[in-house]
């Protein structure tokens, strides 16, 4: 098994990149994140290998943390390593976490291919084995949420909001306040 792959990018594509490991060229689906934050010539990833009847398809995470909760979601009757890289392309991995806990849908929901009750029956299943070491206050998640959706309404794209509202303080308190301080780390970028 193929379980973590470091080298030299050769090529990025939409939804995958290739990856020169010693002469070899390795072709690795990744989320969106993940390619936006490959910066440079060389990236080490952790990486899953699907092995099918007429294929054998790597994926590839930038934490093990992001490969672990891939390797839960491609555990779920049904889920398959696209679909469960689609998920992960929605959401930060926390938010995504804190949504399974608290039973909230939405972000499943807006993957292709995940309906109502496929959303349920991911949250069914992930909630008890995520534990309640990762619980948070669900009033803290609804918050985030808001955050994100104030960001992007003022035009900023998803993936950006998802990293000023990672890079913001944890003791700044209050949607309005995390805006503010969201728009300051933004404009920085700009």
């Amino acid at each position: 098994m193929i379980s973590h792959l470091s080298g030299t990018i050769l090529h990025k594509n939409e939804g995958n990149l290739t990856l020169d490991v010693n002469g070899v060229g390795y072709k690795i689906s990744v989320t969106g994140t993940t390619l936006e934050n490959l910066k440079g010539v060389s990236a080490e990833l952790w990486t899953h290998l699907a092995v099918r009847e007429n294929a054998q398809d790597l994926y590839g995470f930038q934490t093990y943390e992001e490969l672990e909760f891939f390797e839960l979601l491609i555990s779920i009757s049904g889920i398959g390593p696209k679909t469960a890289l689609g998920i992960l392309n929605v959401a930060t991995l926390e938010t995504l976490k804190q949504a399974v806990l608290h039973g909230n849908t939405a972000h499943l929901i807006k993957v292709g291919g995940i309906g109502k009750k496929n959303a349920e029956k991911i949250v069914m299943e992930l909630s008890g084995k995520l534990g309640d070491s990762e619980r948070k206050d669900g009033g803290e998640l609804r918050e985030e949420e808001d955050v994100l959706e104030a960001l992007t309404s003022l035009g900023y794209s998803q993936k950006e909001a998802r990293d000023a509202i990672q890079s913001v303080k944890k003791d700044v308190v209050g949607t309005s306040e995390k805006v503010k301080q969201a728009l300051k780390i933004l404009s920085t970028k700009r």
